[in-house]
């Protein structure tokens, strides 16, 4: 805990375009934890190195996100928000936690089996040891909660183990992290495939809103979406496109999904998708303003990844010096 708050840790990886599956299912809900916790929320730098990356445009892509976070509504006197890559305690620390993780743990993880059957050229180690990096992010901290999805829980899962291993060796070192079980962020589908999830790795352009898409582009992507045949708007497992419709429009206008079948009862698929295009470009016009500002005050946005480093660094020292303490590393000559 921080002056009486629980420790919250999240981040997201600079690499792709943010989508509105990222801002719905994940950004737009952190705005609100900052009241009840100590929050930390990085950039992921680090981890975007295991695909092959331009520099310029990681660079790029890194601030951009660090911007965004800002432009979404969180604040950086009250979030720490900040690049992985400035606080070295992340890969201190998740060598030596290499040293308490086994083998057979990180060979049943399935984002390893699934990035490695998307990337086969490029099955590096830093691939493999991912999860002890993402254990190192979230231990460093203390963090008592991490938001995930269900597709991290397994993350979480070993991030325990790894810790309360540790635990039980050199004494009470690491806060044993809980998933987050608030208010969660729905989940977001392809608008080419509502079966998966909306991805900003998709190939498909037509599947997924950038949140800096404008009007026009948005308008014509809901105009392409999936449905189905039965012409009518419901909420139900038999019309997956729709019901994701009319998920992204309930989280857009905060309307309820009997509100949303009222609303469009004996209206076609085609006003259906207009007004939900129309409801996502409102909720996006304010942010991508935002943003627009944000990305031309250089000195604001320079002190801010200033000070919020030297926040990181502090609490990732005071963790990364007790654990080298444990492991029997000699004392640094102050």
């Amino acid at each position: 805990m921080i002056d009486g708050k629980k420790v919250l840790f999240s981040g997201m990886q600079a690499t792709g375009s943010l989508t509105l599956g990222n801002y719905l299912g994940a950004l737009k809900n952190w705005v609100n934890l900052s009241d009840e916790y100590e929050c930390f929320y990085s950039v992921v730098d680090l981890h975007s190195i295991t695909v092959r990356q331009d520099p310029a445009e990681l660079r790029k892509r890194a601030r951009n996100l660090l911007t965004l976070y800002i432009a979404a509504g969180l604040d950086p006197k009250k979030n720490c928000i900040y690049y992985q890559s400035h606080v070295s305690g992340h890969t201190e620390l998740s060598w030596i936690l290499n040293c308490f993780t086994y083998m057979g743990e990180l060979n049943r993880m399935t984002q390893f089996k699934d990035k490695a059957a998307k990337h086969a050229d490029n099955i590096n180690a830093g691939l493999f040891t991912y999860p002890v990096l993402m254990a190192a992010d979230i231990l460093l901290y203390q963090a008592d909660v991490v938001p995930v999805g269900k597709d991290q829980l397994q993350h979480l899962e070993i991030t325990r183990d790894i810790a309360q291993r540790f635990n039980a060796i050199y004494g009470d070192v690491f806060t044993i992290p809980e998933p987050y079980l608030g208010k969660a962020g729905i989940s977001i589908k392809s608008l080419q495939d509502p079966a998966k999830k909306m991805s900003k790795s998709d190939e498909n352009a037509n599947a997924s809103i950038y949140l800096m898409d404008d009007t026009d582009t948005i308008i014509r992507k809901f105009k392409r979406a999936v449905t189905d045949s039965e012409a009518s708007v419901r909420y139900c497992d038999e019309q997956p496109g729709i019901r994701n419709l009319i998920d992204i429009y309930c989280a857009c206008t905060g309307k309820t999904p009997e509100e949303t079948e009222k609303e469009f009862d004996g209206k076609g698929y085609g006003d259906f998708k207009m007004a939900v295009g129309e409801a996502v470009a409102s909720e996006l016009k304010p942010l991508q303003e935002r943003f627009g500002e944000l990305v031309k005050d250089k000195a604001y946005i320079d002190g801010i990844i200033r000070e919020n480093a030297e926040k990181a660094n502090y609490y990732a020292l005071k963790t990364l010096r007790k654990v080298q303490k444990k492991v029997g590393f000699p004392e640094r000559v102050r």
